[in-house]
């Protein structure tokens, strides 16, 4: 990663914002793509990139028609779909297999000023462009507990208590859901706590597993979701799962995980996958944020202006356990 002088982008038409002075957060995604292990179907290997795609800013200008004014916040919802695929004619436009997505399939927010389209950007009501930027992650969590159908009755074990770990956590307390979170690191869990969560440090899948189900009253655990990627947790979570019970993978990796073929059919699961969010959804997520300012606030552990943004993603994927999330701030 470098530092570079690009265009500046055109004064916005119909339809169209400028948006400048963001923030924008980094996620494992980043980490995947900048080390060249994404896959190409996830849009790897595209290069080179203005990364960014967690993004939050000030609208700079507004194309004719809109109502949006200079200096208001805004986060900016990251995907577009084609609009003719099979996932798209579904009503699943968030899984398309032509979806573009900005500092992964084009140019993303690592950069003084962007061009987006007028209905990928959403109004927040947060001072904090660092806070505002959580909007996407946030939007993840969204995601999962709407394709994990979780309620007030439920019980949930969420493995991994990342940012996308938290924010299934947040959004699941706030449906009234009783959460068991499950990390490896004490300073993660204490923030679960805080919303409520009971919370359990990873120690072996047996045992986690165990007190999973017993946590959750001895059947088996309703909503299982795995926030990791990490195959021993993704296996954990299909084998703590109750009986016509519901695992949501989140987690992203190019792992292969061992599976007991009879966990689904015997226990009859749904295996639901999550991707990016619906745009209902991402104002959901913005919502949320607002709601829920300080405890966001929470998520992000180090900054970084954009003049150091190599050094930025640098320290992230060298310090995995000291980082939750990292932003870079524009000027």
């Amino acid at each position: 990663m470098e530092i570079v002088d690009v265009p500046e982008p055109h004064e916005p038409g119909p339809g169209e914002v400028l948006v400048g002075s963001m923030a924008v957060g980094i996620c494992g995604s980043d980490y995947h793509f900048f080390s060249g292990h994404l896959t190409e179907e996830a849009g790897g290997g595209q290069f080179p990139r203005i990364q960014g795609h967690e993004v939050a800013g000030t609208v700079v200008a507004a194309g004719p028609g809109s109502e949006l004014e200079p200096g208001r916040a805004v986060a900016l919802y990251p995907l577009s779909s084609c609009g003719e695929c099979y996932p798209c004619r579904a009503g699943r436009p968030n899984t398309c297999d032509n979806f573009q997505l900005i500092g992964i399939h084009v140019d993303g927010g690592l950069q003084e000023q962007l061009l987006m389209p007028a209905d990928h950007v959403f109004p927040i009501e947060e001072d904090d462009l660092g806070v505002a930027a959580m909007a996407e992650p946030i939007s993840i969590g969204v995601r999962a507990v709407t394709r994990g159908r979780i309620g007030a009755d439920d019980r949930v074990v969420v493995l991994g208590g990342g940012p996308i770990g938290q924010s299934v956590c947040l959004l699941a307390r706030e449906r009234g859901a009783e959460v068991l979170v499950v990390d490896p690191q004490e300073k993660r869990l204490g923030l679960s706590r805080e919303m409520g969560a009971d919370a359990m440090r990873w120690t072996t899948p047996d045992e986690v597993v165990q007190h999973a189900r017993e946590w959750a009253g001895g059947e088996g655990v309703p909503v299982a979701v795995d926030a990791t990627g990490v195959p021993q947790a993704v296996r954990a979570a299909v084998d703590m799962a109750a009986s016509a019970g519901r695992v949501v993978q989140v987690g992203m990796s190019g792992e292969e995980v061992q599976l007991r073929v009879g966990s689904f059919t015997e226990k009859e699961l749904d295996m639901l996958g999550v991707c990016c969010c619906g745009g209902g959804e991402f104002a959901e997520a913005v919502a949320a944020v607002e709601r829920n300012a300080n405890t966001v606030r929470r998520l992000i552990s180090h900054e970084f202006e954009l003049e150091r943004a190599p050094e930025a993603i640098d320290f992230a994927m060298s310090n995995p356990s000291e980082v939750m999330k990292v932003v870079i701030r524009g000027a």
